[in-house]
């Protein structure tokens, strides 16, 4: 089982896409992306609205993610977010194996 959110970060004037590359370029994302329970954090933009980043934050269970809230990354991430004025949407899904009759829909 993981734990996913995924994150939409918007803004103005490309401050989404400006936070994100302040994110990676930093080292703030590899760094989260070293914390013990990550499983993975990839920042994606959307076709048709240049203003916001989705990440995709994956962690191996709710104690992995517990941690990662309360670590001083956090911190920093939310410095961040007030830097470029970020509003968020959040959606969390929890993953299960994939049931055998959904497989044959799946090219690998």
């Amino acid at each position: 089982m993981s734990l996913v959110m995924n994150l939409y970060y918007t803004g103005t004037n490309g401050s989404a896409r400006a936070f994100a590359d302040e994110m990676e370029s930093s080292g703030v994302a590899a760094a989260i992306r070293a914390e013990a329970g990550n499983e993975r954090y990839e920042y994606f933009y959307p076709r048709n609205d240049p203003e916001t980043v989705l990440l995709i934050d994956a962690w191996r269970d709710q104690a992995a993610l517990d941690a990662h809230h309360a670590s001083p990354m956090m911190g920093r991430i939310m410095a961040l977010r007030e830097k470029y004025d970020l509003h968020m949407k959040a959606e969390r899904y929890v993953s299960e194996e994939m049931a055998r009759t959904d497989e044959r829909f799946i090219k690998k």
